[in-house]
């Protein structure tokens, strides 16, 4: 799907398929292009989740097929690069777990200390979005919202992850203020004014967009089958939040979290499928939440298929309803802006919990300067990956320090 440019998964790559398509740039130049904004969540933030939860995660399944894909000259050897790669990961996964596990110094379980964190200040993304788009006001009471279901869910459902009431609340409380405010626009503003010729050839873009994957319609469906039965076999995570519930077999809290997950991206998604002509390789996401409930894989293949194809067709409309929703299609931006806070602050937290696991103060210094060392070098690795990817570093670092006889491993004890 990558090579034909119809569907990647790095959203900033998107947007530069449409003059590969429309012949205005070459296929060595947009390979490039996608190994640039690419690489680094593979390396800093694909990698060390795998490896820290023991699931796959899309940054590291199909952002490499992204570039592969797109730097294939044939379709066939697209499809070979893929399957490669699938296998390489998915053995290469066990190998370096059981390898990693046997060094003295084990990072692999320290990593696992990012867990709790992650899991935990995810929960706050709504809460910062509400704040950001319509005030302090409602935002404190959003966060007081979510912090009284957080308490009453750990009080009464001790088993179930206490964050997933919280968020749902959060996000609808979201979804409320940005209706309500586009409701009250709607009745001061009067009637439609015509619309200008931007907005005329924007329409036209996305119209051609559209019939785009539409006439594709079948390989989409294959491709939702595949993502969705992936999903339902439990050995894969849409996020960071879910890798880990995942692992712990969470899989009902696990779909909660990526259906709330999707109100974030599914404007962004919507809108450079459109103007792309090239959609998403999870679609707008909805494949994760229904493939983690799927009772088997086969009926996760069919359901896949289904929503691939409801989402395809109503993707015109769907950008229509956007276009008259502004605080609605405001709030996604937030959404995404607060993800990224959230989940910088709980992966630099957790990073640092985990190196103090592995090294206590020598570990903090290894990984913490590395990080501090990639911040001051302009950021080589994007933030959210940076202190992953330290952590990684800084358990070979340690490891070579005991070889050398220069250190004595810390026990490194699971959250």
């Amino acid at each position: 799907m990558a090579h034909l440019a119809l569907a990647v998964f790095n959203d900033g790559v998107r947007p530069f398929l449409l003059d590969f398509v429309q012949g205005r740039t070459t296929r060595a130049a947009t390979t490039a292009v996608a190994f640039g904004l690419s690489a680094g969540f593979v390396f800093g933030l694909g990698a060390p989740m795998a490896l820290s939860s023991g699931v796959l995660n899309p940054w590291l399944l199909f952002l490499p097929t992204d570039v592969l894909g797109i730097l294939a000259p044939r379709t066939w050897l697209a499809a070979l690069l893929g399957a490669g790669w699938g296998a390489v990961v998915v053995f290469g996964l066990n190998g370096a777990n059981a390898f990693a596990h046997g060094l003295p110094v084990d990072f692999l379980t320290a990593m696992q200390q990012l867990s709790t964190p992650i899991l935990f200040l995810f929960t706050l993304f709504p809460v910062l979005a509400v704040t950001r788009q319509f005030g302090r006001l409602r935002g404190a009471v959003t966060g007081l919202v979510e912090l009284a279901l957080v308490v009453l869910t750990m009080r009464l459902w001790p088993h179930m992850f206490a964050g997933a009431a919280a968020m749902a609340a959060g996000v609808l409380l979201l979804i409320g203020f940005a209706v309500a405010a586009d409701l009250r626009r709607g009745r001061t503003a009067g009637e439609e004014p015509d619309r200008s010729a931007t907005q005329e050839a924007t329409a036209s873009l996305f119209d051609a967009g559209a019939a785009r994957l539409r006439r594709r319609l079948p390989l989409f469906m294959l491709l939702g089958a595949g993502v969705c039965a992936l999903a339902q076999m439990k050995v894969f995570g849409g996020g960071e939040a879910t890798s880990f519930l995942i692992a712990k077999g969470q899989y009902a809290e696990a779909a909660q979290v990526d259906f709330y997950r999707m109100f974030g991206f599914l404007p962004l998604i919507a809108t450079t499928a459109l103007a792309s002509g090239a959609y998403g390789i999870a679609g707008l996401t909805l494949v994760y939440p229904v493939g983690y409930l799927a009772p088997n894989p086969y009926l996760a293949a069919a359901a896949g298929a289904l929503v691939f194809a409801a989402e395809v067709l109503a993707l015109s409309s769907l950008g229509r309803v956007l276009g008259r929703l502004p605080s609605l299609r405001d709030s996604s931006e937030h959404l995404r802006g607060a993800i990224g806070e959230a989940l910088g602050l709980a992966v630099l937290f957790g990073s640092l919990m985990a190196a103090n696991a592995m090294g206590g103060g020598l570990g903090l210094l290894v990984c913490g300067g590395l990080y501090l060392l990639n911040e001051a070098m302009g950021r080589p690795v994007v933030r959210t990956a940076a202190a992953p990817a330290a952590v990684l570093a800084g358990g070979v670092v340690l490891n070579v320090l005991y070889w050398l006889d220069l250190f004595t491993p810390v026990t490194a004890a699971a959250p």
